[in-house]
């Protein structure tokens, strides 16, 4: 019993503090919003519901304009981040075609002089070079046999031979070969018959170069001629005894040698 008591007391003092017909709520204008989310919004529509009270108040005067919050409040805004272009850079891209060659710089001062490098290593062993060539000729050959002349020239043919350096000197033709070109010395020397005539020529290559001649005399000598010729390679030097239009012989016999002829190089054409 007394519990009820003590509960009917407190409904009767909660009755008399709250007038009938009051709002048990605080107004929409004096709300305090707790949610940071709605707050913005409900501010604005208690705002506009206040602004048309006032103007209901003051009709038949001009319309005031309305201002009308379309940002968000300062405390919302959160600008937007900016990127620095310059810092971006792209994937390397393909490359390109050679451009076209420019023109020549002006020649630049020539530098000094470096330092010596290094020695190097020896090289290896080269090949072995060709054979020394022989720039020697020489031949002195003889006849033992006299020789009468004929109807046709006649080339003096030798059957001793004293040297004959590298063969140069045909035994069976009588012809000296040239194998080594340059300047040559030739000499000739026959013995002469008496009461003959003796008639002959030192030939190059078919040319008369110099004559060896005697007439006729009741004595027998001996006779020489010599000459330098510059030969060039494959040339022929040989001895010519003139055709029969007059007696024509030169002597020798078996015993002893009266006829001889030699030749030799003198300087060889590819010498300074």
């Amino acid at each position: 019993m007394e519990g009820l008591w003590v509960h009917g007391v407190l409904l009767l003092c909660l009755l008399l503090s709250c007038p009938v017909g009051s709002q048990t709520g605080p107004s929409p204008d004096q709300q305090w919003w707790t949610d940071a989310e709605e707050a913005p919004a409900r501010h604005q529509a208690a705002r506009a519901t206040r602004e048309q009270k006032a103007d209901g108040a003051q009709e038949g005067l001009p319309p005031r304009p309305r201002c009308v919050r379309c940002c968000p409040p300062p405390d919302q805004y959160q600008p937007l981040p900016q990127i620095n272009m310059t810092i971006l850079k792209g994937e390397k891209g393909d490359r390109g075609e050679r451009g076209i060659q420019g023109k020549f710089g002006k020649t630049g001062v020539a530098g000094s002089r470096g330092h010596a490098g290094p020695k190097g290593q020896k090289g290896s062993m080269g090949a072995p070079g060709e054979r020394c060539k022989s720039h020697y000729a020489a031949f002195s050959v003889g006849r033992k046999k006299p020789l009468h002349s004929n109807d046709y020239y006649q080339t003096l043919i030798f059957d001793t031979e004293f040297v004959n350096l590298y063969s140069h000197f045909n035994m069976f033709t009588g012809k000296f070969y040239c194998y080594v070109p340059g300047i040559y010395y030739f000499s000739l020397n026959v013995h002469t018959w008496n009461q003959k005539e003796t008639y002959l020529h030192i030939m190059h290559n078919g040319a008369e170069v110099v004559i060896l001649y005697a007439q006729v005399s009741d004595r027998s000598i001996m006779q020489s001629q010599s000459v330098m010729l510059e030969l060039r390679e494959q040339d022929e030097v040989w001895v010519r005894l003139y055709k029969g239009e007059r007696e024509n012989a030169v002597f020798s016999d078996e015993y002893d040698t009266y006829i001889t002829f030699s030749g030799h190089l003198i300087k060889y054409s590819g010498d300074p």
